[in-house]
């Protein structure tokens, strides 16, 4: 182990553990407060969250980590967390261990989970029909109408 390693590690001891709940890390830098959006955690609800932004990391050149005590990840949130955070891994810790860890994986389909930014789609015009976007390698198109957003996807989650 070279020291080069052991002060790495250093960095990493500046979010503190959580005892239970879900660690999201290699999520690319500057986008933990989306991630944040994306699961509907403000604040407001006293959950006790970690923000650590634009760490170093070895797998990207920084990264963001965002630990959420007392609550675990769905598979409707991890699929969503997956289009903004492509590379990121999902922890989930019970009593201070890790119990179950996966990378993300980009669904194919997303449904009820983005808004059109489209306002002639059948989607936005106040009709019964879930929103569903196809995951495209760099951004989502929508199903209906064919709209394609590649920036600003945190900004269409429907919260």
């Amino acid at each position: 182990m070279s020291d080069d390693h052991d002060h790495h590690d250093d960095h990493e001891l500046r979010v503190s553990k959580i005892r239970s709940g879900t660690v999201i890390d290699h999520v690319r830098g500057g986008q933990a407060l989306n991630v944040l959006a994306i699961l509907g955690i403000d604040g407001s609800d006293g959950e006790e969250v970690s923000v650590g932004m634009n760490v170093p990391s070895d797998r990207l050149a920084r990264k963001d980590i965002v630990k959420v005590e007392g609550r675990e990840l769905s598979q409707d949130e991890v699929d969503v967390l997956s289009l903004i955070a492509p590379d990121a891994s999902i922890n989930i810790v019970r009593e201070y261990e890790v119990v179950e860890k996966h990378r993300v994986e980009r669904p194919d389909v997303v449904e009820g989970v983005l808004s059109c930014p489209n306002a002639e789609c059948i989607t936005t015009g106040g009709e019964p029909v879930t929103s569903q976007f196809e995951v495209l390698d760099d951004g989502v198109r929508c199903s209906y109408c064919d709209t394609i957003v590649r920036e600003e996807i945190a900004s269409l989650i429907d919260t």
